[in-house]
């Protein structure tokens, strides 16, 4: 089977009941996980984005603490993890502030990491992305945010 377009998808969408497209995303979310974490962030979350900002924040503190420093093997595998999942969770809000902000938070966490980042260059390398990429977003926002937000990043590189 070959998947249609985005727009034949809107155009058949259109002509769907109320109740036909609860049904569908109901069916939709029985998929995949990310479905339904998408679902739950659209319906319960996307209202109050300092609530979950904050959510995120507070699982991204878990996934640190729970990282295994015994080899910097396990300390890269278990930071590529946290940062795949911080991207996926910057995607369901598709807000550059979201995106600056959680970056942000997880080179704070990174750099602030023990043991130090700096006696691996793999996880060296990773945050220097972070921090292009946190440069990148920062560009595009409102003048006010730019500049909250490098004050932000200048004391993380200051540090």
């Amino acid at each position: 089977m070959k998947a249609v377009t985005l727009k034949q998808l809107k155009d058949e969408l259109s002509h769907k009941s109320a109740n036909e497209l609860k049904e569908l995303c109901i069916h939709l979310s029985k998929f995949k996980k990310e479905n339904k974490e998408l679902l739950t962030y659209l319906m319960f979350e996307s209202h109050d984005e300092e609530q979950y900002i904050q959510s995120v924040k507070d699982q991204m503190d878990v996934f640190f603490t729970e990282i295994n420093t015994k080899s910097f093997f396990y300390v890269r595998k278990s930071v590529r993890k946290v940062l795949t999942l911080t991207k996926k969770f910057i995607r369901y809000s598709k807000k550059k502030e979201t995106e600056v902000a959680l970056l942000l938070y997880f080179c704070y966490k990174l750099k602030n990491f023990k043991p130090s980042i700096n006696r691996s260059t793999r996880l060296t390398n990773t945050f220097d992305r972070q921090i292009i990429l946190v440069k990148k977003a920062i560009a595009t926002l409102h003048e006010d945010l730019q500049y909250d937000y490098q004050l932000e990043l200048n004391d993380l590189l200051d540090d």
